[in-house]
């Protein structure tokens, strides 16, 4: 690995801990005005100082996010379709293409860029070489590539459907993979030879979105990319530093919750 790709990693994983977490904000460029992202600046604002990476689109970074901020950007590069052409489940939802060109990733001041890969969907094939022309143009220019293993309403989320998709991830290249916490998670880590980070999901009881986080961690992910159990929390500044002390200090969820029980009463 080149100087400027471990150095971009370094910016956005804690060289001190070797964990990340990252604040998923790219919702939008699928979901619209996904609810906590109607005013997307005024709701990241406060985050900022305790993310150590910020995943966005560029439509929404030249627009919401303050230049002089140091916050380290991934970069989501796919896109093209949305949930209004989600009839046929993930398969519509995978029909993606690279909607950003590598030069405007640079212009960005990316650290890393990112796509969505969909395995077992008709798409497949397409969003897996989505993924290696990618991880080519990253490889040229040092910008490290985080696939996304997306998942639909057909799609399992158990040890064997989301180990073959990390693992395929990892073998076309990925620098870092995002996928989904399963029971078994610890076996998916040990054949991935890549950093894992784990997708927050769906907004759920904040205790609980600790409680999952706190699994991972144990089971050696190298960090959270949490989005809706972070900004659409009655307490979302409490709840991204309880994550942080959950993923940078090892803290247990009781510690951990004690930092949000409070804001929440």
């Amino acid at each position: 690995m080149d100087w400027g790709m471990a150095n971009r990693l370094n910016r956005m994983i804690d060289p001190q801990t070797g964990k990340i977490v990252m604040l998923a904000v790219d919702h939008g460029y699928f979901l619209g005005p996904t609810s906590g992202l109607e005013r997307l600046g005024a709701t990241i604002e406060p985050l900022l100082d305790h993310a150590d990476a910020l995943m966005l689109t560029r439509g929404a970074l030249r627009r919401w996010v303050d230049p002089a901020r140091r916050v380290p950007v991934m970069l989501r590069m796919s896109g093209g379709t949305s949930i209004v052409s989600n009839d046929n489940g993930a398969s519509a939802l995978s029909n993606e293409s690279l909607a950003v060109s590598i030069d405007d990733a640079l212009r960005l001041n990316a650290s890393g860029i990112t796509c969505s890969i969909f395995v077992g969907t008709e798409h497949e094939r397409q969003t897996l070489e989505n993924l290696t022309d990618l991880i080519d143009a990253g490889q040229h220019y040092g910008l490290p590539v985080m696939a996304v293993t997306a998942v639909g309403r057909e799609m399992v989320r158990d040890l064997r459907y989301l180990g073959l998709c990390t693992r395929i991830a990892a073998e076309l290249g990925a620098h870092i993979v995002k996928t989904y916490y399963c029971e078994g998670f610890e076996k998916l880590i040990e054949a991935t030879p890549v950093p894992v980070v784990i997708a927050g999901g769906k907004k759920i009881p904040e205790r609980e979105a600790l409680e999952l986080a706190h699994r991972a961690i144990s089971a050696g992910a190298a960090g959270v990319d949490m989005g809706r159990n972070i900004f659409q929390s009655r307490a979302p500044v409490a709840m991204i530093r309880a994550v942080r002390a959950i993923v940078h200090q090892g803290a247990g969820v009781d510690d951990a919750w004690s930092l949000v029980a409070g804001e929440l009463e």
